[in-house]
Order: structure tokens, then sequence, then C-alpha cells
């Protein structure tokens, strides 16, 4: 069996999220043979240090002041060992470390990663921008520390607990005046570590805020600068920076108290052990050696102190990141992929009980609803995002696969998110498109001047379009949708930030596009209802007439008024 396996790994596991110590212990479970390899390596390193004190006072006494040259040579000798030995399993050690720290690194990024795309939309609606920036970045090197300190944590133990009897032996009176003083230390540090963990705690959630405002200020600047509220924002965002701020100050001056008190009280120690060393000397009750060894082994001991200190206050931080990345793991898909009948390949029509809307094969179908919301809620339960009565071929949706239902049904709105890179990869999703395919979706969806705009379909996408005009990005979504070339396509407003012409050449062209598959397209523009094979009247939730456009504006009232208000609208916005 390899030891160390390539990262990423195949499979991060399923992980324990009933608590965040339960997650942190599933962690060290899932490597903990790379954790015994480096809690061996650590204690080995860590005992050639502490050996090194003996051997320098038995190198003082049985070769300086016995003048044994033959001794000190051997003990010089076992120095240098001692030394080589040191910087051999050093290193062995750091690289275990650091292996231990990018796989816990690792898996807690795949973890969340993973669960991120299983729950999909759901999760901006449970847990703010913010933390999941935390959650992706800060808290898995966080995590990755704690599991980097446990070799030398384990060399510790063991050190100690040698290095306190070898004193011990040497003088039960300096040994005492050092092992009830080390944990001393700890007991006057350790009550910091609550406060430190609390103030850590506020400062990520503050800093979680933050990162949320400034995703809002950069997503909406266009619209900030439209109405004015630039400078409204700007002091909202200086405050709770100065707020961060303030907090993050708070954590930094507990962390320097601790770590000062890390370094005076250590020195205290050995200024008192040094003291009472040199009493017992001249009194003739310990030798030199052994007084230079008493001193190195003091020095030394502050070594493995230390390490539990930095061990505590590690896992304090990394229990404040587990807190986050369980919550976020903890986030549940808004639909079970329960399922287990396949679907028919491929799926050739949907039907929504609940609103009484059927959706027939090949045609080219426009959802007009009275009340917005109402278009949104059937996309969702025909698309399988919410669990419903809705049915594939007389099947219930919720009784298929959950992947055969992604497979055939794509719904496609207005709040799909564009990542940064090349044009050409955020539209052809599967990468085994055609330029000649790629540029008829953009010519169906009128997205040329967008193309153009970035310097062809190599240009650079900025995170979610923002390089490109609010018109311009919703035309490149749709070109997105249309290259998947789904079964069913659901479409929801798709031209609803595009001016009347343009509106018309995508209605004409998308017809075209899609002749022979079934389409979908919930809107309330003339433009695009004019085009449907059949238009679908929907007030109060339910589908209350059917039929061409023009017949709908003669027979049914309410159909007329809610395209009338729609196309005073268009109207209006045309003369503004």
């Amino acid at each position: 069996m390899r030891l160390m396996k390539p990262l990423p790994l195949p499979d991060p596991g399923e992980p324990d999220t009933r608590s965040p110590v339960r997650f942190l212990l599933w962690l060290l479970s899932r490597q903990w043979r790379t954790l015994v390899v480096a809690g061996f390596f650590g204690t080995a390193w860590m005992a050639c240090i502490g050996a090194l004190p003996g051997a320098i006072g038995q190198g003082i006494d049985a070769g300086v002041a016995a003048r044994d040259t033959d001794a000190l040579l051997l003990w010089a000798g076992i120095i240098f060992v001692l030394a080589a030995a040191m910087a051999l399993l050093g290193m062995i050690r750091h690289q275990m470390a650091v292996y231990n720290f990018l796989v816990g690194a690792y898996r807690t990024v795949q973890l969340t990663t993973r669960h991120a795309t299983r729950v999909g939309g759901v999760l901006p609606r449970r847990i703010s921008t913010g933390e999941v920036v935390s959650v992706g970045s800060a808290d898995p090197v966080t995590i990755g520390t704690a599991l980097d300190v446990l070799g030398r944590a384990t060399g510790a133990v063991v050190t100690f607990v040698a290095v306190a009897m070898v004193l011990l032996n040497i003088s039960p009176l300096l040994g005492a005046v050092i092992l009830i003083g080390l944990p001393l230390q700890a007991l006057v540090v350790g009550p910091l570590l609550k406060p430190l963990q609390t103030r850590e705690h506020t400062y990520r959630e503050e800093q979680g805020v933050l990162t949320s405002r400034a995703n809002d200020i950069v997503a909406g600047l266009r619209v900030l600068r439209g109405i004015g509220g630039e400078q409204l924002f700007a002091e909202q965002y200086t405050r709770q920076s100065g707020e961060v701020r303030d907090s993050g100050i708070r954590v930094a001056v507990s962390s320097a108290v601790m770590k000062s008190l890390q370094m005076l009280l250590p020195g205290l120690l050995l200024v008192a052990v040094t003291w009472i060393g040199a009493r017992l000397t001249v009194a003739g009750d310990i030798t030199a050696g052994e007084l230079v060894a008493v001193f190195g082994y003091t020095s030394f001991l502050i070594m493995p102190m230390s390490t539990f200190l930095e061990t505590a206050r590690k896992y304090t931080s990394a229990h404040a990141s587990a807190r986050r990345i369980v919550a976020l793991l903890r986030v549940t898909p808004a639909v079970a992929d329960t399922g287990t009948t396949a679907a028919p390949d491929p799926i050739s029509e949907l039907a929504d009980p609940e609103s009484g809307l059927v959706l027939r094969p090949g045609h080219f179908t426009a959802l007009a609803c009275a009340d917005p919301g109402d278009a949104v809620a059937i996309a969702d339960r025909l698309g399988r995002y919410v669990d419903s009565a809705a049915t594939a071929d007389g099947i219930p949706l919720t009784e298929l696969r959950l992947a055969d239902v992604r497979r055939d049904v794509l719904v496609a709105d207005n709040e799909a998110y564009f990542f940064s890179g090349p044009l050409r990869e955020q539209l052809d999703l599967s990468g085994r498109a055609d330029e000649a395919h790629v540029m008829a979706a953009v010519d169906t969806a009128v997205a040329g001047d967008a193309v153009d705009s970035l310097g062809g379909l190599d240009g650079e996408l900025e995170p979610d379009g923002r390089n490109v005009s609010g018109g311009q990005r919703q035309r490149l979504r749709l070109a997105r949708a249309l290259l998947v070339d789904p079964p069913i396509l659901i479409l929801v407003e798709p031209t609803s930030a595009v001016d009347a012409h343009t509106e018309a050449l995508i209605a004409h062209r998308l017809r075209a596009h899609r002749a022979g598959r079934t389409t979908l397209v919930a809107t309330t523009s003339p433009l695009m209802l004019e085009q449907a094979d059949e238009v679908c009247f929907v007030a109060d939730g339910e589908v209350c007439a059917t039929g061409p456009h023009r017949d709908l504006l003669r027979t049914e009232p309410r159909y007329r008024a809610v395209v009338a208000r729609e196309t005073e609208t268009s109207e209006a916005e045309v003369s503004v």
C-alpha cells in the first residue's frame, strides 16, 4: 500500500457532520497511517534534540573534568551522530507534516466543493457568500495546520515524560521545580485560549459579512452608479471594514499576550533552575556536567511545552473552522435523489398536475402567467428542483433517477452564473462543440455584439460576466443553454433585458433553432408569444386557457390585460 497518495484524493469520503469535534476526529481517522508515521519521526527527531544536553553533560564530566581525551572524542562523536540524526529525522518529519497538512486541506476543499455542487442553488440561501468564501479558502488551511502539528505534538508528549524522568534522577529538587513550573505555565496561558477562540469566531463572522457586502457592491456596481448609491454603500462598507479591523486587533492582542507569556514564563523558569542548579553544584550535590545537562534539559522542555500550547491554539482555530465547514456540509439539497426508476431515453412529455400544464413533445410552448412567481414555481417543478407531483411520460419525477431528469430537462433562468475564463469555455460546457455550433447558438441568441466586445470567443469573461452589459449577459446565458441542446428546454424570461427589435429577432430564431424539440418559454412578451405553437395562460396558479396568442387575445380578458401590461411597460422603457 502506498503511504503518501497523490493529491487531490480520488474519493474524500463521507464525513461525520454531527459536530465540529466529530468532524475533526473523522479527518484524523481518514489519514491515521500518515499521522502515526509523522508521530514516530516527530518523536525520534525530538528525542535526538532531548538527548543532546545529556550527551554534552557526559562529555564534560567524562572528558573535560576527567581530562580523558578518548572519552571526550567518544562523546563528541555521539553528539555529532545525534546532530546528524536530528537533521535527517527533521527532514522526514517535516515532509510528513507538510503531507498531512496538504491531505487535510485538500480533503476539506474536496468535501466542501463536492457538497456545494450537490446542493446547488440552495447553498447561497442558507449560508452567506462570505461564509462560503471562508470555508473555501481560509478554513482548509486552518484544518491543515492542525493536522500538521500532530507529529510534533506526539514527540513532545513522549520526550517530555522521558526528560522529566531523567531530571528527577539527576536531582529530585530540580526535577520537581521544572515539572511543577512548566504545568503552571500552561495553567496561566490556558485560560487565554477560550477568549481567543471567541474572538477568532467573531472575527471570522464579521469577515464573512464584509466579504458578502463587497461581493454585493461589485455585482451591483452599475446599478449603484445609476441611482447614485455609491456613497451610501461606501460608507456602510467603511463602517463594516472598521468593525472587522477592530475585531482583528482584539484577536491580535490576545494572540500577542499568549505568545509573550510563552516566551516570558519559560525564561523566568530557566533563570530559577540555573540559580538553584548553580547552588547545588557549589554544594557538591550535582556535577558541573549535570548542571549543564539540567540547563539544556530545561531549555529543551520549553520546546514541548510550546508545542502543547501551539497545538491547543491551532485546534482552537480548527474547531472554529470545523463549525463553519460542518454548517455547510449539513445543508441539504432541495430534492433528494431517491428515485430508482430509469427515465425514458429521451423524456418526451412533461406534465405538472398542480397547474394543469402539459408540454407536448416537439412543440414550442409559451407560458404566460398573471403572477411571475407562478412561472418560476412551474419551471422548478418541471425541472425537479422541488419535489412535486410533476410527471415525465406519466412517471412521477420523484421516482426517476435525478441524473436522468437532468440529462433531458434543462431549466435556464436569469440567475445562472458565469465563471471567469475564456468565453468559449463558458458557453460550451461540454468542450465538444465546434466553432460553427457555438456561433450558431450565439447567432440565435443575437449575442454577436457581446462576443465582439470581448474580442471573440477566446476573450476573457470576468466573474458573473461583469465586463458585459445586463442584456448581453442574458443573451450569452441563452446561447449557453442552446448549446447544451437538451430534449426539453425550459426558459424563464429569456428576453426580459433586451430591446423590442432584438427580442423579435431572438423569438424568430429561437423557434427555428429548436424545431422538432420540446421548448417551454415563460414570458408575457407579445413578440415571443406570437411565435409559440401554443400559449398556456396561468392565473391563480392554474392553466385557465390555452391556444394561439391571437386567439387568447380575443377570448381571454385576463390574458389580454397581462399582455397589454407587458406592452405598456416595454413602451415606457423605450421612451425613457
